[in-house]
């Protein structure tokens, strides 16, 4: 999917539609083009590049639904960028180019059980391709998310997974690292619901986004499993800046992030994965 912009380091204006505050350190914004609509033709597991006028420009993750194109991001204040995103209010203006980077392969797990692991905000990056599977799920076997988060508190789009967990052809596990308050829920890492989850290892293809370590572990159990390398799909956000594959800041071996991922089969980045330096 190309960027929408004939230029594509050139922003496009947008303005704040909605914020929505999800945990005390994450929010998610809904933007409305400058010419009357919020709506981006985009595949799931892309990312805009979103500028904050006299800041800076951050990477983030479409999270919206791509099959009405709402332009929707959800982040977590790490930075000067994001600080001053989470500062944004309805109405103000906000920069952004793309669509830029490779979708998760929801075309090709068609007719396969989908495993999704992810982690923390990692679901953001993931919302799309959920979106996806069950609008159509008449094409896909058994769709399992596999969550985890640090605390209650720290669960995102809460309201969204119980109707989720609500649902009788979707399986929904959450798990939290601290059992805190009146958690009565999994407690440890999202890894130890794999074992158990109900998906054909032999006919499944998995995706998997969060923090790096938690997608090492990840992949050793999904591999236990008997899922193999191949189908087993990891998004990566690595230091990117253009978004188009020029400026050299997120090169990965011999792939650039942003052009040539986002999402990686693991066997094409496994020994760099292995690799530290990198």
């Amino acid at each position: 999917m190309k960027a929408r912009h004939s230029e594509p380091m050139i922003p496009q204006p947008f303005r704040v539609a909605k914020v929505q505050k999800e945990t005390f350190d994450t929010f998610t914004l809904q933007l409305k083009s400058s010419k009357g609509n919020g709506v981006s033709h985009f595949s799931p597991g892309q990312f805009n590049m979103l500028y904050v006028f006299g800041v800076g420009e951050v990477p983030i993750s479409i999270s919206g639904d791509p099959s009405n194109g709402t332009l929707i991001h959800t982040t977590r204040v790490v930075g000067n960028v994001t600080k001053a995103m989470g500062k944004l209010k309805v109405g103000d203006v906000i920069g952004v180019r793309g669509p830029f980077g490779t979708p998760w392969p929801v075309e090709n797990a068609k007719g396969k059980d989908v495993v999704i692991v992810t982690g923390g905000i990692g679901l953001a990056p993931l919302r799309p391709a959920l979106y996806y599977f069950l609008k159509h799920r008449d094409e896909y076997g058994k769709i399992v998310l596999l969550y985890g988060a640090r605390s209650k508190e720290d669960i995102l789009y809460r309201r969204e997974l119980e109707q989720w967990r609500a649902r009788f052809d979707l399986e929904v596990h959450v798990t939290v690292d601290r059992g805190t308050g009146n958690w009565r829920g999994n407690v440890g890492v999202v890894t130890m619901l794999i074992p158990k989850a109900p998906f054909d290892a032999h006919n499944a293809v998995s995706l998997v986004c969060g923090p790096e370590i938690m997608m090492r572990f990840t992949v050793l159990e999904l591999l236990k499993r008997g899922i193999p390398e191949s189908k087993i799909f990891l998004s990566l956000e690595r230091n990117m800046k253009c978004g188009i594959g020029h400026c050299g800041h997120c090169q990965f071996g011999p792939h650039f992030t942003c052009k040539d991922g986002p999402v990686f089969p693991y066997d094409q980045i496994k020994d760099l994965l292995e690799k530290r330096e990198i």
